[in-house]
């Protein structure tokens, strides 16, 4: 099971970014993903979650009405648009995903991309 981020970048205060996740791994039964970002010095914390059941999603009160979390199940992706960043939304943004592998339960996370807002 892998997932890879891509999509980070540079770019100034106000503009925009779309960060996907892409998932592979047959036997791997997904049932929620989500975008979680480290930023320097600050603990891991969970930015958005999707759930494959319903679609049901959440952010993080400091992303509401700015980032949007989608998923196509096709694919096997995960999007995460970022409108009207702010600096502090610089971090290491990782893609996590969690569900059913074979008999196990899985928690697995990206190696991350770096987000990185410029004032």
């Amino acid at each position: 099971v892998q997932l890879v981020e891509s999509g980070g970048g540079l770019v100034q205060a106000g503009g925009s970014l779309r960060l996907s996740c892409a998932s592979s791994g047959s036997t791997f039964v997904i049932h929620s993903m989500g975008w979680y970002r480290r930023a320097p010095g600050k603990q891991r914390e969970l930015v958005a979650t999707i759930t494959s059941a319903d679609g049901r999603t959440k952010y993080a009160d400091s992303v509401k009405g700015r980032f949007t979390i989608s998923r196509d199940t096709a694919k096997n992706t995960m999007y995460l648009q970022m409108n009207s960043l702010k600096p502090e939304d610089t971090a290491v943004y990782y893609c996590n995903a969690d569900g059913d592998y074979g008999s196990s339960w899985l928690d697995v996370f990206g190696r991350g991309t770096q987000v990185t807002v410029s004032t």
